[in-house]
């Protein structure tokens, strides 16, 4: 099952930051002011490592 799109909670307007998308097979990302231009899809794998980086604080 593939998600919705959606922005950070933490984003103050929606409009200046990127959705996501989570499905089983990982993530799709893209910007929130060009949507047309596509997205960037990461494994399930990278999704997680991306994720557990944000949390350790390395970015």
């Amino acid at each position: 099952m593939v998600s919705e799109w959606h922005t950070s909670s933490y984003s103050p307007n929606g409009s200046n930051c990127v959705e996501v998308r989570e499905h089983a097979q990982g993530a799709d990302v893209r910007d929130t002011k060009h949507r047309a231009a596509g997205h960037l899809s990461f494994s399930l794998d990278e999704w997680r490592a991306f994720l557990l980086d944000l949390k350790r604080d390395r970015f």
